[in-house]
């Protein structure tokens, strides 16, 4: 379940901060890549959760749930963890529709977050 709370709070940088030395351009670089790949990612995840294809919905979750960790959202990570689990294990699979979207809907919050965190790193 995404942390609603979450949603209004600054991002915790602290795992990309310590990865990359406390360096400000390489965390925006990893930012700019998350805001680039992410898209990607939900895409291919709409698009096999709407073909049905549970085992490309379990790897694409899989792929996806990563890179949510780096910027300090586990509550995203834990939600993909679970779409893909019940990909994998074909269960509740009539919640995964409902699950992407509020994903969906997470990832445009995340991204005015990843704006302001790069906005804050370049302060």
């Amino acid at each position: 379940m995404i942390d609603q709370n979450k949603n209004n709070q600054p991002l915790d940088l602290s795992y990309l901060r310590e990865m990359s030395g406390d360096s400000s351009d390489f965390m925006i670089e990893m930012l700019d890549a998350f805001q680039k790949q992410t898209p990607i990612y939900m895409a291919d995840l709409q698009n096999a959760i709407a073909q049905e294809d549970w085992k490309a919905t379990s790897e694409c979750a899989h792929k996806i749930k990563p890179t949510f960790y780096y910027v300090g959202r586990e509550d995203a990570r834990d939600h993909m963890q679970i779409m893909e689990r019940n990909a994998r294990e074909l269960i509740d699979l009539k919640n995964i529709p409902g699950d992407f979207a509020a994903a969906q809907e997470f990832v445009e919050i995340l991204y005015r977050q990843l704006e302001e965190a790069k906005a804050q790193l370049l302060s």
